[in-house]
């Protein structure tokens, strides 16, 4: 099957990518974009790396992409809406584009957590922080990291306007 708009095959390794290196407010982890290192659009994939005693970003869900988890080394714990769940090497999680998507990696093990984070890149989407009580709207480009974002900001959860000032 073939079609007039499909490019060629784009390829990447994970060793011809440096680490960006992420340490905000106990959120300390490496990353390797490989889906915005192909240039992939619809779908974004990451190679994580939290080191023991280190989590992911703080706890959130989009309203507007699913994600997906796949451990490929090491241990750790999922939080979740639904609890907490323990990762081992071969565990699949899915996180639907919702609050019971509600989600926070965690290595509470001994050695470094790898795992690849696999997300849809619809936009705009909104993103919920509901433990730190912030609101992220991204506008132009989806969240994980993608330039040319047209509009993306963050907003406490009960900041609101009314429509019509009055």
């Amino acid at each position: 099957m073939s079609s007039d708009t499909a490019g060629p095959v784009q390829k990447t390794n994970k060793a011809d990518l440096d680490w960006t290196e992420y340490d905000h407010e106990g959120a300390t982890f490496r990353r390797k974009q490989l889906g915005d290192a192909v240039g992939a659009e619809d779908i974004g994939c990451s190679l994580y790396e939290l080191p023991p005693g280190n989590r992911s970003w703080p706890y959130h869900y989009h309203t507007a992409n699913e994600e997906a988890i796949y451990v490929l080394a090491g241990e750790g714990t999922l939080h979740a809406a639904d609890g907490e769940h323990p990762l081992q090497p071969g565990d699949y999680v899915t996180l639907p584009a919702d609050e019971s998507g509600g989600h926070r990696v965690v290595n509470d093990a001994e050695d470094p957590l790898r795992y690849l984070a696999v997300s849809t890149m619809a936009e705009p989407d909104v993103t919920m922080y509901p433990e730190m009580g912030k609101v992220g709207v991204f506008v132009g480009a989806p969240p994980g990291g993608r330039s040319g974002r047209d509009f993306h900001a963050y907003f406490a959860e009960d900041d609101e306007v009314a429509y019509w000032e009055e």
